[in-house]
């Protein structure tokens, strides 16, 4: 069993931390899973490079981010993590309420995307914030 080293935060925010990195590391697995479905229906950017070179910067980036939420329970780390993660809502919210009806990408997905990563902000913020 992995040892713990214990941090300055009371039980209850440890949770929260931890909660967060989990909900992360689930965000980043469904993200990775839409950018192959994307590449295989053929939706995907094109002249970007490799797709396996794009899934695994996108994998190193969640190891990352979990194992520094859940490790580390570094509260900036959480909160520039749901900074960039907000940043990427005016994008879904466009995708999922304004894209035309024979757009490539179903509105559904940005939809989807938008419920997800507002759960994932809200996570964050519980332990970046101590809500």
């Amino acid at each position: 069993m992995a040892k713990h080293t214990p941090t300055k935060h009371t039980p209850q925010r440890q949770a929260k931390f931890r909660q967060a990195a989990f909900v992360y590391l689930h965000y980043a697995l469904l993200y990775e899973a839409a950018v192959w479905v994307l590449h295989g229906a053929e939706l995907a950017p094109t002249g970007r490079g490799p797709l396996a070179v794009w899934l695994a910067i996108g994998a190193a980036i969640a190891a990352f981010v979990f194992w520094g939420l859940w490790r580390w329970q570094n509260a900036w780390l959480a909160r520039i993590i749901w900074i960039l993660g907000a940043m990427r809502v005016p994008a879904l919210i466009r995708g999922a309420f304004l894209t035309a009806p024979d757009a490539g990408v179903p509105a559904s997905l940005f939809f989807a995307g938008l419920i997800v990563t507002v759960a994932n902000l809200w996570m964050l913020a519980r332990a970046g914030w101590d809500l």
